[in-house]
């Protein structure tokens, strides 16, 4: 029974009443051990009429298992793998030991959410999880990758949780900690388990803390004879465990190592546990005696310890030599090809010092582990062989293995500790660089971009000839990281290091020695070897992930806006196939400036979005901060000057000081300057903006800004201190981007006629964005406007209204409308097929896109990482804003 908790069980009888009606929740519910998680999940499943009820428990022995708990959970439903999207059947087949993994470790997550979906579609599905402490992290992180992403189905997860365990940590998730009973619930509670005298009621009630179980336990013992021992109130969980132990001493030696024997795998099949038991010479009759006690139950599925204090007490009252025999039973007697892993870890258990053979099957477990898409599971069984690694070099192997796994597990300062360990031991340079690879990774997201850089670049001497490849893959690391510091010693010594290496991909160096050449002021040594590189990757000479990913880049940093868009977008289109969830926020961030500057502003908001999400729960924390600076300015270009600050303040105050980011975010207060009249404003800060390194990355394109917050504040002399470097860009660029924002910038600066001329042959020039395009047509037509063109003028203006309203870059409405009012009446209403699309989300824009190239929902929930449900729901809302009422007119929209 359940005494009090009504609010408890008012919010579970709501999240199970929400899910029945296609409103999924999800809740974790946390608290010691015997307060009553398990009694509120039984309460869930009493209420789930007409659900069906998923439920597992989590196994202390199964904790390092890769996907050892979603295997339980989706047992019965293996035959619905295939009918999956392929990329989606191939990780559950993989997390399920039928098949190899590809991919990103999240793609399992990503197809757990698809089935659990489908799964919905026969009926509303209740799922719930005790003990998920125990779950392994591979589990985990997949379900709740899935229950973050449910939103649309009749699905409810609840996730029960014990404190002083292993951590969980569900960001995002609902969550809830049980509190002990107050006296009057803890009475009633005593009450309700049968009449004792005041005396021993009194004690109990005192010494049990208001813990539920508590209460049961000792009632049932004073009700026995036992009364409570006459101490002061301790920890309930402590007194619970003693409790039990005084119960186990109480028991015959052979009942003690048959129940240490189950504990040491909880959980285990009866047939296991009897040949286990056979090799310490126990058999099933051993077991009698506690399970009268109510101390373990065993079923033809199980031997199962009634409370995990049980279990936990059985084992640590044993001797330690006793646990080694147990678990070493355990190791001789699973013989089945499909414990392997299990055995391995018994085996482990089971050795008190050095063992190269136990330590040899554990790597083969993580090699496993590997396959089937489990990382974590991998550095842990990596991490734990070294440990039993006699030989040092062997051992340094391991450990750097076991970063790396960690590091792509998403384990970042364990990853660093391990690299650090695994670096300390080993004399091999090419394992010192890798070891220093990952330092430098983790020390991008936890540190600073330089400090990153300078990893990389101490890991990367000793293998600059003796692994080339592996040297590129470092200095890229080292210069990218430079480039996010704006820090020019750096890139220095990327360049020079770069130009020593002999090997790997020629295009790819020569470009990254070009990207440091750009960085440093040098547009006429850097443009031919970066346009080598965007070349290369457009006609598919270069093919890694990397490189395509740098040279997309490349592109946006020489103008060549053409080929940056469709490399990237066509990259980011691969991964999503591929499943490469944990690439997918880098990816998208060049994709979404390479967007942002073209004008395509509800694409990059889309990416940005999404990206940020999976960079959150990915622990990409710094990239999180990158994409907040985008999206700062595509906040901007909106005219939400409230969003803008708090976004462009996110990145300013982070202390990890990425150079970048912050002169994206400055940019991004400048414009909202500019839009609020205030150029003097907007000049201060894109001062800083233009000069230094920061003006010749993406932020060049800034420049325009900066001439026309100069020429608006009466200082043409300021105005025309950044214009050299434009110049310049588009000189050594031949960018018709370039070319048309420098003819702008002229011709603001211009006089007379000569101004006219600049502002027309701007946008005679082909190839330049919208937005671009746009902000110039204002220009020219306030040009024209002071200079009594009122005809031209206003058609001018009506131009870059109707393009800022496609774009939806509102922010600037309020400037053209405010001289088309100067001329004479006033602006039309924007179209309503136009104003329809930029209403849409975000989110809603990438269904409905993908929608009118003719996918299906399933189809378009594997690519964005939804639920079926959730896409039809987008498509739901989204066809009011549009105007239309069926799929098929989605195809005659611009989109």
């Amino acid at each position: 029974m359940i005494v009090g908790r009504s609010l408890e069980r008012s919010r579970l009888t709501r999240l199970v009443a929400d899910a029945k009606d296609s409103r999924s929740r999800s809740l974790v519910m946390r608290g010691e051990a015997g307060i009553g998680k398990t009694a509120l999940l039984d309460y869930a499943a009493a209420i789930a009429d007409g659900m069906r009820v998923l439920r597992v428990v989590g196994i202390e022995s199964e904790a390092e298992i890769p996907f050892a708990a979603l295997q339980v959970m989706l047992a019965g439903d293996l035959h619905r793998f295939d009918a999956l999207p392929a990329p989606h059947a191939q990780a559950l087949h993989a997390a399920f030991g039928t098949g190899s993994a590809s991919g990103d470790r999240l793609i399992v997550g990503a197809a757990a959410l698809t089935l659990l979906s489908e799964l919905a579609g026969d009926g509303p599905l209740l799922c719930l999880f005790d003990d998920a402490q125990w779950f392994d992290q591979s589990s985990v992180d997949a379900l709740l990758f899935a229950v973050r992403r449910l939103h649309d189905d009749p699905i409810a997860a609840i996730f029960a949780v014990r404190d002083g365990e292993r951590p969980f940590i569900a960001s995002g998730i609902d969550d809830i900690r049980l509190p002990r009973l107050d006296h009057r619930d803890s009475a009633r509670l005593l009450a309700a388990i049968g009449s004792s005298p005041k005396e021993i009621a009194d004690r109990v009630l005192l010494e049990s803390g208001g813990n539920p179980l508590a209460i049961v336990e000792l009632a049932a013992s004073a009700a026995g004879g036992t009364p409570p021992a006459p101490v002061a109130p301790l920890a309930a969980a402590g007194r619970l465990e003693e409790h039990y132990r005084l119960q186990i001493r109480a028991l015959p030696e052979r009942t003690r190592l048959a129940l240490l024997l189950a504990a040491a795998d909880h959980g285990s099949e009866p047939l296991s546990f009897l040949a286990a038991a056979g090799r310490l010479g126990l058999d099933a009759s051993d077991l009698e005696p506690a399970e009268r006690g109510r101390l373990v139950r065993v079923t033809s599925d199980a031997v199962e310890f009634r409370h995990p204090l049980i279990r936990a007490a059985a084992y640590q009252e044993a001797p330690f030599a006793r646990r080694l025999e147990a678990h070493r039973a355990f190791a001789d007697a699973l013989s089945d090809p499909r414990d392997a892993d299990r055995r391995a870890w018994h085996a482990a258990s089971a050795t008190g010092g050095i063992d190269d053979e136990v330590a040899a099957d554990l790597e083969r477990a993580a090699e496993r582990a590997f396959g089937r898409g489990g990382p974590m599971g991998a550095a842990r069984a990596l991490e734990r062989a070294a440990q039993l690694s006699g030989d040092p070099a062997v051992r340094a192997r391991r450990l750097v293995a076991a970063a790396r796994a960690a590091y792509d597990a998403g384990r970042l300062d364990r990853a660093a500790e391990l690299a650090t360990a695994g670096a300390a031991l080993t004399r091999d340079p090419v394992e010192a660089a890798e070891a220093g690879w990952v330092r430098a990774q983790v020390a991008y997201e936890r540190g600073s971009p330089a400090g990153a850089s300078m990893l990389a670049l101490d890991a990367v001497t000793p293998v600059l000839t003796a692994d080339p490849v592996l040297a590129v893959g470092l200095l890229t690391e080292a210069t990218w990281c430079a480039r996010d510091a704006a820090d020019e010693e750096l890139l220095s010594r990327c360049a020079e290091r770069l130009r020593i290496v002999r090997g790997g991909s020629p295009e790819m160096t020569g470009g990254l020695v070009g990207f440091t050449d750009l960085l440093r002021g040098r547009p006429e040594a850097a443009v031919p070897p970066m346009r080598d590189l965007v070349q290369a990757a457009h006609t598919g000479g270069v093919e890694g992930s990397v490189e395509r990913l740098t040279a997309g880049f490349m592109g946006v940093l020489i103008g060549a806006d053409d080929i940056a868009v469709p490399l990237l977008d066509g990259h980011v289109a691969a991964l999503r196939d591929q499943g490469a969830l944990g690439w997918l926020p880098y990816a998208q961030e060049p994709l979404a400036l390479a967007q942002l500057v073209t004008g395509r502003f509800q694409d990059a908001a889309a990416n940005v979005a999404e990206a940020m999400s999976l960079g959150a729960e990915l622990g990409q924390d710094l990239q999180v901060v990158v994409l907040t600076a985008i999206s700062a300015w595509l906040a901007a270009a909106r005219g939400e000057a409230a969003a803008t600050s708090r976004q462009a303040g996110l990145v300013l105050n982070d202390p990890r000081h990425h150079a970048m980011a912050a002169a994206q975010a400055e940019w991004a207060l400048a414009l909202i300057d500019l839009m609020d009249g205030d150029p003097a404003a907007a000049l201060d800060r894109l001062d800083g903006v233009c000069g230094g390194m920061c003006g010749w990355d993406v932020t060049i394109r800034a420049i325009p800004d900066h001439v026309e917050a100069g020429v608006r504040a009466g200082d043409p002399e300021r105005a025309r201190r950044h214009l050299p470097r434009l110049t310049a860009w588009a000189e050594h660029t031949r960018s018709p981007v370039a070319t048309a924002l420098a003819l702008r910038c002229e011709a603001l600066l211009s006089d007379g006629p000569e101004a006219g001329q600049r502002f027309e042959a701007s946008l005679g020039v082909e190839g330049c964005g919208p937005y671009d395009r746009a902000r110039t047509r204002m220009a020219y037509g306030e040009w024209l406007r002071r200079n009594r063109r009122r005809s031209s003028a206003r058609a001018e203006l009506l131009e870059a209204l109707a393009t800022f309203e496609r774009i939806a870059a509102h922010g600037w409405h309020r400037r053209v409308r405010t001289e088309l009012n100067a001329l004479g009446g006033a602006a039309p209403e924007p179209p309503a097929a136009v104003s329809g699309v930029a209403r849409l989300t975000p989110q809603e824009l990438q269904v409905v896109r993908h929608a009118a190239q003719g996918l299906s929902n399933r189809e378009i929930a594997a690519r964005l990482f939804l639920s079926p449900r959730t896409v039809g729901h987008h498509l739901y809302r989204a066809y009011p804003k549009l105007g239309i009422s069926r799929r098929a007119e989605l195809s005659q929209l611009d989109l």
